[in-house]
Formats: structure tokens, C-alpha cells, sequence
């Protein structure tokens, strides 16, 4: 790379690091004269990066927003995150797939070789967008391990530790990987375990992959039409439907729009100007009965009979907890 080139790379990359940058500041870390750095500004800004003056005893630069896109500049970190992200929009319902695809394209073919190749290993499968709630953080070097591991089919070995506490001393997992998918705002592995002889699925904040990885496998069929339906009927009690275990039908005394505000799934039909029939669904009779119970109103079970005896059995530790 041009000398001049590389030193515009450098007083960019210092430019977008902090705010405000005196004109002495940027001579003295790029080891170049005051007027040279004048020049090199003035080369940014013929290329579309609006730098504005700032006033002082020796002057200063701030790069601002502009009205159009001048061409960026990104660290490998921060190169991938992107890649990422684009990928997570892609199979996203978010109406920008299409762009995030060309986008993702585009920024995959200027990436230098070493930056393709990790891209590369880290195929995310989008089961259930994101919520409200806040992810766990997970290093790109556990994403891009096990990400490798699906891709080539390579027996991942790896301590996992329960939430809270650091890996245990036991002898390690050992899995075939089979999908790194995003669920509910958080990174998990979906393999099949050697030694518990089941599928299972892991926290990808909890994983702690060892080297080397183990012997290539022949990938296992899903007992379920496609990992998002396996994901679902995991995350619902179920082996290998996307349907929740227990579902029931109730009456609330509440409108029917209220209710679809915080509804996430369930069917609601509209009963009048304050009732609604509502048809939910949970991983058990007790957490639906209390799920219904969020609602803050009067409650007509339906059906079946364990949702009434789920009500039943909620109200006498309720009435527990309220004499405790």
C-alpha cells in the first residue's frame, strides 16, 4: 500500500476513535508534520468524510456525520460483528432481507482472505427473533469455534458450565454440531450428544471449546422437519413439535385489542366490547394458569379440566404465600 494511502487509513481510524483530536495530537501519533496533516484532511474530505475544524490554541478536527456514505473503514472485530449482524437480518421477517444480502455480499468480497474464512464458519440459523431481554455476551472466538465445528463436520469437544459458575473438572462434552442458531435473543448449539446418546441443545455463552476437535461425522437426520421446529418443541417440552404441550381456552373479561397487545402468541376472538375468548399455550398447566393470571382480570375456563385444577392449585399457594 502507498505510504500516503496508509497514512490516510491511520488519521481515518484515529479520527473515528474519539471525538475531538487537536492537530498537534494527530502529528505527533502519526509522526508526520502539522501542514501533512492539514493535506491529509483535506484528502478526506475530497473523498465525502465531513472532518470539520475545530477552533483552539492549536487547532482541531472532528469527524461528523455527513449527508452521504463515504467509504468506511473498519477493524477485523468490527468487520465481522457486521457480517453477523447482516446475517441475523437476513433470516430475519424484519422487510430488509433483500438488502442486508447484497449487503452482506458486497462487504464479503472487499474482506481480505483470513476475514472470509471466519465469515465463513459462522453459518447462524434464525429461529425466533430477538426480544426485549438482554443477551448473554459470547466471544467471537467461541462463535467462530463452533461455527467452524458445524461447518466442517468435526466432533466438538468443549467444558460447559451451569449458569453462574465457572466449568467443573469433569471430563468434557464431547457432541456432533449441527446448527448454531439464535433463539429468544441468545446464541445456542444444537448437537447430538455422544456420550448421552440425545439430542441436546447448549448455551453458546456457557460454551468453553478445546482443541483439537475430534474426527469428522456423517450429520444425523433432525427428528423434526427442520431445526426450527426441533428449537420450538424443545423450548416448549415437546420432542418434535412446534406446538406448546399444554394449551387451553379461557374467557377474559377484557377487550380483545388490550389482550393482542400483550400477547405474543395464542388465538383471540373478540366477544364484545369487554370479553374475549383466548386460546394459549404453555410448557406445563401451572405456568399457563399463571400466565393467564398476568392479565389483571376476572377469568371463565373453558377448557380443559388441568387448567382448572392448575387455577386450583395456584390459588391455595397464593393464599400460602399471603398468610406467610
Amino acid at each position: 500500500m502507498p505510504k500516503t494511502s496508509a497514512r490516510l487509513l491511520a488519521l481515518l481510524s484515529l479520527l473515528q476513535a474519539r471525538r475531538d483530536w487537536s492537530g498537534t495530537a494527530l502529528a505527533d501519533r502519526l509522526e508526520i508534520s502539522l501542514r501533512t496533516v492539514r493535506r491529509d484532511v483535506d484528502r478526506l474530505r475530497e473523498l465525502g468524510y465531513p472532518i470539520r475544524t475545530v477552533k483552539g490554541p492549536d487547532g482541531g478536527y472532528r469527524l461528523d456525520a455527513g449527508a452521504q456514505l463515504p467509504p468506511l473503514l473498519f477493524d477485523d472485530d468490527q468487520a465481522i460483528a457486521i457480517a453477523v449482524a447482516l446475517q441475523l437480518v437476513t433470516g430475519s421477517g424484519a422487510g430488509v432481507q433483500e438488502g442486508a444480502a447484497r449487503a452482506l455480499t458486497t462487504l464479503r468480497q472487499v474482506m481480505p482472505a483470513r476475514l472470509r474464512h471466519r465469515l465463513d464458519m459462522m453459518r447462524i440459523t434464525v429461529v425466533e427473533q430477538p426480544t426485549t431481554r438482554p443477551e448473554e455476551p459470547v466471544s467471537t472466538a467461541v462463535l467462530t469455534a463452533v461455527g467452524a465445528a458445524v461447518q466442517a463436520r468435526e466432533v466438538l469437544r468443549f467444558d460447559y458450565a451451569p449458569a453462574g459458575a465457572a466449568p467443573h473438572a469433569d471430563a468434557p462434552r464431547r457432541v456432533e454440531p449441527h446448527h448454531l442458531i439464535t433463539w429468544n435473543g441468545r446464541w445456542y448449539l444444537v448437537a447430538w450428544d455422544l456420550d448421552r446418546g440425545d439430542w441436546r441443545t447448549y448455551r453458546a455463552d456457557r460454551i468453553n471449546p478445546r482443541t483439537p476437535t475430534g474426527p469428522r461425522f456423517t450429520p444425523r437426520q433432525l427428528p423434526a422437519p427442520d431445526v426450527a421446529t426441533f428449537v420450538a418443541g424443545r423450548f416448549r417440552g415437546s420432542e418434535t413439535a412446534s406446538d406448546w404441550p399444554c394449551v387451553g381456552e379461557v374467557i377474559l373479561h377484557l377487550p380483545a385489542a388490550v389482550v393482542a397487545t400483550y400477547t405474543r402468541d395464542g388465538s383471540i376472538e373478540d366477544l364484545g366490547p369487554d370479553r374475549c375468548k383466548l386460546e394459549l399455550g404453555s410448557w406445563s398447566w401451572t405456568s399457563l394458569a399463571a400466565a393467564l393470571g398476568r392479565y389483571g382480570a376476572d377469568i371463565e375456563v373453558i377448557q380443559p379440566a388441568e387448567l382448572r385444577a392448575a387455577f386450583a392449585e395456584l390459588a391455595r399457594r397464593y393464599a400460602r404465600a399471603a398468610a406467610g
